[in-house]
Order: C-alpha cells, then structure tokens, then sequence
C-alpha cells in the first residue's frame, strides 16, 4: 500500500497485510508528524469502496504494539537481530553502504513483532540471539515456517561462529539463504553482496521460465 502524507507530500509504503481489512488506522506521519489515516481493503460486502473509511471502525496506531517500519518508495529493508555490539556496528555499517533502512531487533520478542507487522527485504540473525539453544532460534524458527510466497522475498543470512561462511549444504540445512562466520564479519557487505545478485538472478530466471511454462 502506497501512502503519502497530504502534509509534506512524502511517499511511504507498507504491506496490504498489515492494516486490517475494514479497519481505519491512524499515524503521525514519521517527517512531518503529520496525522495520516489508511484504509484496510474491505472484503467482498455491500458497502461501497468509497465509503469505507466512513463505516470502518477507527484504531489509533500505537508504535510500541504495531511497528510498522516506514520507507520511501523504492527503498529496502533490513532487520538485524544481533547482540554483540561490535558485530551489530560491522554489520549496520555494510548495510548503510549497500543503501537498507535498518532496523535492530533487541530480543526474540520484539524482532518477531517487528517481522509480523513488516516483510523485510534482508533479514541477518545470530544464531545465539537471546537464546540459550541455537538449535531452537525462535526468531529462525519463525522465518523456517513463513508462507514460501512470502520467504522466497526475503534473503535470510544466519551469524554464526559454529559454520563456515557459504556453507551452502549447512545454509539448506538452517533453512537460511546464506552463512556467514564471525570470523569474516568484517567481508560482510562483499560477501551479502554477491550473494544477494546471485539470489536475485536465480529468481529472475526461475520467474521467467514459470511464466513462459504457464505456471505462474
């Protein structure tokens, strides 16, 4: 859903999925503070389109319940879930290089409430993050289990100090789309951006012969 902010004329947009269908949810808007109102699409009913906002019952936005991660049109996201400081700065210091509107998870909790009420682009989680059993990553476990329409749109990479990086056999294994080593922390922005143009190419070629077969 495309918004733009009648104030300040800024466009932002977030997924349909994330207002409610029906429902009218209000924000200030994150430059201006301007007061903005959206719509959910209503389900198929008798009311008419044009009057939903009339017959949609109100709910006033709450940031600290409902994050919703604003970004300019054509921006991309990221949601780094990493506890060691130094790790956290190498890793957010890449992704401002490769141009991602970051956002850091501080535990499980809060990165799964982000994560429902936003699909990000690029998702890096340590695997010992605010956990004390990497194997049970509920913040991995959450991503294991996403609708495929929705996790083959993001590009997970598991932080690790157990796999060596592009470990693709252990990357399959995690259900992620690549490892990287704490050891190579500092290679992060090259190595995410190889692997990322690889990603998006496959796709490119895997959509393309999905449609030219009919199956798209």
């Amino acid at each position: 859903m495309d918004i733009i902010c009648e104030n300040c004329q800024s466009k932002f947009r977030i997924p349909d999925e994330k207002v409610p269908a029906g429902k009218a949810v209000s924000f200030d808007c994150p430059k201006c503070k301007n007061k903005i109102t959206v719509v959910g699409a209503q389900k198929s009913s008798g009311v008419d389109e044009d009057q939903g906002a009339d017959y949609a019952e109100t709910e006033t936005y709450d940031a600290s319940e409902k994050p919703f991660d604003f970004v300019e049109e054509e921006g991309k996201t990221a949601l780094v879930c990493e506890s060691n400081s130094e790790i956290k700065k190498t890793l957010n210091d890449s992704l401002n290089s490769m141009e991602y509107h970051l956002t850091d998870a501080e535990n499980v909790r809060d990165a799964l409430t982000k994560m429902r009420y936003h699909n990000y682009d690029l998702v890096l989680v340590n695997e010992n993050f605010d956990s004390s059993n990497s194997d049970e990553n509920a913040v991995l476990i959450y991503l294991e289990r996403l609708p495929m329409s929705i996790r083959r749109n993001m590009f997970v990479t598991l932080i690790t100090d157990r796999f060596r990086t592009l470990d693709n056999m252990m990357a399959f294994n995690k259900s992620v789309n690549i490892i990287i080593n704490t050891k190579n922390i500092l290679d992060a922005e090259k190595i995410l951006k190889r692997a990322i143009t690889e990603n998006d190419m496959f796709f490119r070629v895997f959509n393309e012969s999905t449609k030219e077969t009919g199956r798209a």
